[in-house]
């Protein structure tokens, strides 16, 4: 038997990574899996993955906004697009908080990744298994696009990136399940607005049977992260101030970006970083 605990989307959320993980260690977790989506819009960068490395995790696969960070600091964006520009932003405070090492190690940073605990093989992606973006695997959506998912060769089929804690079955009885999110929830249904705990699962493996699913919501102190996100002077502050208070995410509002970028004056950071961009459409690492 072993105790797994699964997390995802951190979303640069240092304080509700730290409470997540006491609360999995408080469990008797003996091994971590983390399904992507490490950084934006939150303070932590070079932090968050010194966190990591002293967890016995064995898992790291990629998620959209690591791809977005590598876009954001090699120039392949769109530089009329507000969402773009934002990031473009936020990726250079996230970039500059990494070392020259921490940019190999996210680049190589598979899409998929398998696992086989007590006679059970696990499949770990962010989503999909050849696209860690887009909406098809949200918990309403069709069956036949979890089936996609599932048809791979694997019992467990574990996903992050939708923010949305989930545990249902494949046509052919696969089981598949989403942790949720540690540093951004968010939810459709007003009347759940207010819960903005942490999101993570644990998993206990029992000899080829299927896991015990632990859906699990952990408090922290997001007035703590703030303060560090001040101290830090990360950008865009105030919409990570709403979004702790409000669980109202904006990173694909574009009126509201742009009303943000304008607002902070961050039209001429933006150009200059534009007129960095390599020519070889690679930053330096």
């Amino acid at each position: 038997m072993a105790k797994i605990a699964v997390i995802s989307d951190v979303h640069g959320n240092v304080t509700a990574l730290q409470a997540v993980l006491a609360d999995a260690r408080a469990a008797g977790c003996t091994a971590y899996w983390f399904l992507g989506d490490l950084f934006f819009p939150g303070p932590g960068a070079h932090d968050l993955l010194t966190i990591l490395d002293a967890l016995p995790i064995t898992t790291y696969v990629r998620g959209n906004w690591e791809n977005i960070l590598f876009a954001t600091v090699d120039g392949a964006i769109d530089r009329d697009d507000p969402i773009d520009v934002y990031a473009t932003i936020l990726g250079h405070y996230v970039w500059t908080h990494l070392t020259p090492s921490d940019h190999h190690r996210l680049r190589a940073l598979p899409m998929v990744q398998r696992r086989t605990v007590n006679g059970l093989t696990y499949q770990l992606t962010h989503n999909q298994l050849t696209k860690n973006f887009g909406h098809t695997l949200m918990p309403a959506q069709d069956q036949a696009a979890f089936d996609q998912l599932a048809a791979g060769p694997a019992d467990v089929f574990l996903y992050g990136h939708t923010h949305h804690q989930l545990v249902r079955q494949s046509s052919a009885g696969q089981l598949i399940i989403n942790p949720g999110t540690v540093g951004m929830p968010f939810t459709q249904w007003a009347a759940f607005a207010k819960d903005l705990r942490a999101q993570y699962a644990i998993l206990t493996t029992h000899d080829f049977d299927a896991p015990t699913v632990d859906l699990r919501r952990v408090a922290y102190d997001a007035e703590a992260e703030l303060a560090l996100a001040q101290a830090a002077q990360l950008p865009y502050l105030d919409l990570y101030t709403a979004q702790l208070h409000t669980g109202v995410v904006r990173t694909h509002d574009r009126p509201g970006l742009a009303a943000a970028t304008q607002r902070h004056g961050y039209q001429a950071e933006f150009a200059r970083l534009c007129a960095q961009f390599p020519a070889s459409g690679h930053a330096q690492d």
